[in-house]
């Protein structure tokens, strides 16, 4: 499932197309995805014009001059695509809407968007703008990892008497909102600090080395566009590339590449997930 630098990828490959601009025709081309779509939504979107486009956590949100927001989750193999964009600098494809192509927007200046989901595990929703932080996707989120409310004192707060393994601690929403399974592993292996170790434990100035760490990963993943392991393209149909820096996610078996490090790569499994360690300096 895309994390957050996947989703801000999109977002900001979408902005110039969309914020600002109207929407001359939306087009749904069935009745649901994870869950039913809003009643009327094609209407409801119809000659709206979408005043910004935001993101919170793993969700998109683009906020319409009807005073509504429309929510967008990419799901497991969702992807928004643009095709002829005379504004931006995209790859240009007429081909006719595809068998998953399942919502598309016809922008008024001649751009169009295609919400393509094969595994339809995506979902979009419409709620009134001043009542966003209410709906039940986002409102028990946690603060934003890029964000100023995310700092070492809150953190720490947050840590403090959870007997759950740190990796777990990390990847709940209401902690820190947007961290997945990849950018955890990676962030646990810059700070040396192993995914099993109860998060209660970790001593204080070793979680206040986390918060650069999830800034600095999240940064240059989203620089490079996210990962993109199975289904992640950017919106003009790229790759991410940030797989290829990976230091232990998926690397079972191979050398650790921490200068002075001699150990392997592990795999372990923990709440149904797979972390990627290194035994050897992660402690």
């Amino acid at each position: 499932m895309p994390e957050l630098p996947e989703v801000e990828t999109v977002r900001r490959g979408l902005q110039p197309v969309m914020e600002g601009k109207r929407i001359g025709r939306a087009e749904v081309r069935r009745p649901d995805l994870r869950w039913p779509f809003p009643e009327n939504m094609a209407e409801r979107l119809t000659g709206q014009r979408i005043l910004s486009l935001r993101r919170r956590s793993k969700y998109i949100l683009a906020d319409l001059s009807s005073n509504e927001t429309l929510l967008v989750h990419l799901g497991m193999s969702g992807r928004m695509l643009i095709d002829d964009a005379p504004t931006a600098n995209f790859n240009a494809n007429s081909a006719l809407p595809g068998k998953h192509d399942h919502v598309v927007f016809h922008m008024q200046d001649g751009a169009t968007i295609t919400f393509n989901d094969a595994r339809r595990f995506g979902a979009m929703d419409l709620i009134p703008t001043d009542r966003l932080d209410a709906h039940w996707l986002l409102e028990k989120l946690g603060p934003e990892p890029l964000g100023n409310a995310f700092d070492e004192p809150y953190l720490k707060k947050k840590l403090s008497g959870r007997n759950s393994p740190i990796k777990t601690a990390l990847l709940d929403q209401r902690v820190v909102s947007g961290l997945g399974n990849i950018y955890v592993c990676e962030v646990l292996h810059r700070t040396g600090i192993s995914p099993k170790r109860k998060a209660a434990k970790i001593s204080g100035a070793r979680v206040a080395s986390m918060v650069p760490a999830i800034r600095a990963v999240l940064s240059e993943a989203i620089d490079a566009g996210g990962s993109s392991l199975r289904d992640h393209r950017q919106t003009n149909g790229e790759l991410g590339y940030f797989q290829h820096r990976f230091a232990v996610y998926d690397r079972e078996g191979e050398d650790c590449c921490k200068e002075g490090c001699d150990g392997r790569i592990c795999r372990i499994v923990q709440s149904g997930r797979s972390s990627f360690y290194c035994p050897t300096c992660q402690r």
